[in-house]
């Protein structure tokens, strides 16, 4: 007998896979090795493990392994070929995708070659090297985040690669189409991290700025550099060009938070590399760049009116405590892909592929532990900053039960006024979900620890951050499914408005304040 199991149905009208042979559309015939058990229907495709068949009992799935397929459009089990596309931010195509491509293939002892195809395709062919068979072909559009979310509707790709947040819009688009909710879980992930850096010529006399200042210059109130303490000169603006995701991502974040429109004097760059080299030749201007890209450009760190400056540093990008960090995002389509397709994103979230992220020039994901003794300025910020309601003996039991204690790198926010976990946090739930199941953290003790902003009452605040925690924990055993709760010890903990990481007099630095860290022992 074989193994049947419901499909999306409403996938229907906009599946179309890629095939090993050009039949699609046609009647084939599955039967059970024994012969008991027989279906007809509309041939819809194979990932080369199952068949999709439209029948009259709907659209099914069906275990290639335990049937033989009679019909001109069944495909050749042993000449099957694993086909994939992708679309979206050039970036990613570019620079990151080859390198995880190339680590996947050299993991598995698999060959790999790469072709051009046009000025903005290429595809990677993969093969056995002993036989020489070929394994599978993972065609790239290198376009722009825009483009790959309208690639992944149209069905023109089967993975979309997006600098920012897939929109209301495209989401509404995407149900109609039968996708379903791309931000619900396993629909999305998150494969690495950048940063939006402001940059300037080296000549200026700025090493940081006011996040709300920046804000300002974007959005056209300031426009003379005397207007911050610099010399009587008009300040120019540099982006990237409107339709780049991390651009979109950078202004949503920017200037969305305070409700401010950008400026319309800006000049647009097709690069980031551009971009940098336009505002060092520019002794008056000011951009916004990747920090994987910002060159010879001075690189500003953002701070507040009460004097913390954050950078985009590895580690401050990799915790979000950086206000303008940006992750990259794969979002993937309602049906199963080919095996090798889903060896291949299995990879990319594996250590291994971790260390390729990094060599990339992005940030990587893997956790990492920050001992006290490392974030001192963090602590030195929090007695500084401590107010009335932040007494000594509250700042006392946050080290004594801290001070044992290891910070992760992964962190938790919420989206502006929500109490729901941002992108980057839900993805994380899945990453330390996986090393719970892995038994990565046995014999260790985690303890969720719940921080807020210092609006309001700071036993409100106490509170609220606590219940935040408490909803982050369960948010990760629900995910970890198979992992053995009984060799690791989970915990809650809460302080509050204790150790803000940037100032409260900004939606920005409310917003970074609001978290739940993960502190190991």
């Amino acid at each position: 007998m074989f193994r049947i199991c419901a499909a999306w149905k409403a996938a229907l009208s906009i599946f179309v896979m890629w095939l090993a042979v050009p039949a699609a559309a046609q009647d084939i015939t599955l039967t059970s090795r024994d012969g008991a058990v027989q279906l007809s229907g509309t041939f819809l495709g194979f990932d080369g493990e199952y068949y999709r068949i439209e029948t009259v009992y709907g659209e099914l799935t069906v275990d290639g392994s335990g049937v033989l397929c009679e019909g001109p459009a069944c495909p050749s089990l042993e000449d099957y070929v694993a086909r994939l596309s992708f679309s979206g931010a050039a970036s990613m195509i570019d620079l990151l995708m080859p390198a995880l491509v190339e680590g996947f293939t050299l993991r598995e002892g698999y060959g790999v070659r790469r072709e051009p195809l046009d000025g903005s395709h290429f595809e990677y062919l993969i093969f056995d090297r002993q036989t020489g068979r070929d394994l599978g072909r993972f065609r790239f559009r290198s376009t722009n985040s825009d483009e790959g979310f309208a690639d992944l509707l149209a069905n023109e790709a089967d993975i979309a690669l997006s600098l920012r947040e897939i929109r209301g819009e495209e989401l509404a688009m995407a149900r109609e189409a039968g996708f379903g909710d791309l931000r619900a879980r396993g629909r999305f992930r998150v494969l690495a991290l950048d940063a939006v850096v402001p940059v300037i010529p080296g000549s200026l006399p700025f090493d940081r700025i006011l996040t709300a200042d920046l804000a300002r210059v974007f959005s056209g109130q300031i426009t003379n550099w005397s207007d911050i303490g610099g010399p009587d000169a008009p300040i120019s603006l540099h982006l990237r060009n409107a339709d780049s995701g991390l651009m979109q991502a950078a202004v949503d974040k920017l200037l969305g938070a305070v409700d401010l429109e950008l400026a319309s004097s800006v000049e647009r760059h097709d690069s980031d590399a551009a971009l940098a080299l336009a505002v060092v030749a520019d002794p008056f201007g000011i951009g916004l760049a990747s920090a994987a890209e910002t060159g010879l450009a001075r690189r500003l760190a953002l701070s507040g009116d009460c004097g913390f400056a954050l950078r985009a540093s590895r580690q401050n990008v990799k915790t979000e405590d950086y206000p303008l960090t940006a992750p990259m995002f794969l979002y993937l389509p309602p049906r199963r892909l080919p095996k090798l397709a889903r060896e291949f994103l299995f990879y990319t979230q594996s250590m291994p592929a971790q260390l390729v992220i990094r060599r990339a020039g992005f940030v990587d994901l893997a956790p990492e532990a920050i001992p006290l003794a490392a974030q001192g300025e963090r602590f030195a910020n929090a007695i500084a900053q401590a107010g009335s309601e932040v007494g000594l003996d509250e700042l006392k039991r946050m080290v004594a039960t801290l001070g044992k204690m290891q910070r992760l790198t992964t962190t938790f926010r919420f989206e502006a006024g929500s109490i729901r976990l941002d992108a980057q946090s839900r993805s994380n739930v899945e990453q330390l979900a996986s090393r719970l199941e892995d038994g990565t953290y046995d014999g260790r003790h985690l303890m969720f620890v719940g921080f807020s902003d210092g609006d309001g009452g700071a036993e409100a605040n106490r509170s609220i951050a606590l219940r935040r925690a408490e909803t982050v924990r369960q948010a990760v055993t629900s995910a970890a499914e198979i992992a053995d709760f009984s060799q690791v010890e989970l915990s809650t903990e809460t302080f509050g408005e204790a150790l803000p990481m940037a100032c409260d007099d900004s939606a920005w630095g409310r917003q970074v304040n609001r978290r739940v860290e993960v502190w190991l022992r």
